[in-house]
């Protein structure tokens, strides 16, 4: 199962998300594949504290195999890293496209669950790679800006990709009862306007535990399990641990 976890804008907690999200299916049982697709800025290996020696511009540009970019972290699953500080990556041909999904199709099948980590915004290729995905999950926090653009994420992915449904994930929020206000919020806006259906995939709390373990290079459900936003991730990781066994019901 591919999973897109993707945002309007940056800044929301995209990444450190999915690493967190990928240890706890792990830790759940599952072979798990990140991909870090922003391609030409690269933040997965960062936050792993990982130094590769080989990246997705090596299979784009040099030929190289799949197979022999994929890095096995100690927190129980792989990642497929990418470059930083190459603008070509940001923009993929078609052909480029094409050459990529090949791989990327020969790889993949070795996991049960793949998480894309999309760059922000609605440039091609976060539209290409989130086109792929059975699921959508798209990040939002209680900032004006995050809604607006989430929105406006949503809707191109409708209008451009097809897609009819996306799991939303409310990060750094005071409290549940404010997450489920911003769902209801935007939810009855895509209803309206774009006649989508939005899911409610997970709220998680403010925790400057957050910071720390960015600062730290560590995963917040590593250093910090007990703490709120460490169980919402590991209630998130429960739900799109179930997922696989309904995917021949059609993608999202």
């Amino acid at each position: 199962m591919i999973i897109s976890v993707t945002s309007g804008k940056g800044g929301v907690g995209k990444t450190s998300l999915v690493v967190n999200m990928a240890k706890a299916v792990a830790d759940l049982g599952g072979r798990v594949l990140v991909v870090d697709c922003d391609l030409g800025l690269a933040n997965v290996d960062i936050l792993l504290e990982l130094a590769p020696s080989k990246n997705i511009q090596h299979v784009i540009m040099e030929g190289e195999r799949l197979e022999e970019i994929v890095v096995s972290v100690p927190q129980g699953f792989d990642v497929l890293p990418a470059s930083s500080g190459v603008a070509e990556l940001t923009r993929l041909d078609n052909e480029t496209k094409e050459i990529l999904l090949e791989h990327l199709q020969g790889l993949w099948g070795r996991y049960q669950w793949v998480f894309f980590d999309t760059g922000a915004g609605i440039g091609d290729t976060v539209l290409w790679f989130n086109g792929l995905a059975h699921r959508i999950v798209v990040i939002i926090t209680p900032e004006p800006t995050s809604l607006t653009d989430a929105y406006a994420l949503i809707k191109v992915l409708h209008r451009h990709q097809g897609k009819q449904d996306f799991w939303i994930i409310i990060n750094e929020v005071n409290n549940r009862r404010e997450g489920q206000r911003l769902f209801e919020q935007i939810g009855r806006v895509v209803d309206r306007f774009l006649g989508v259906k939005v899911h409610l995939l997970g709220v998680i709390p403010q925790d400057r535990n957050f910071s720390q373990a960015i600062r730290e290079q560590r995963l917040l459900i590593e250093g910090w399990p007990l703490s709120p936003a460490s169980q919402a991730v590991r209630e998130i990781a429960e739900v799109v641990f179930g997922w696989r066994s309904r995917l021949g019901k059609g993608r999202g």
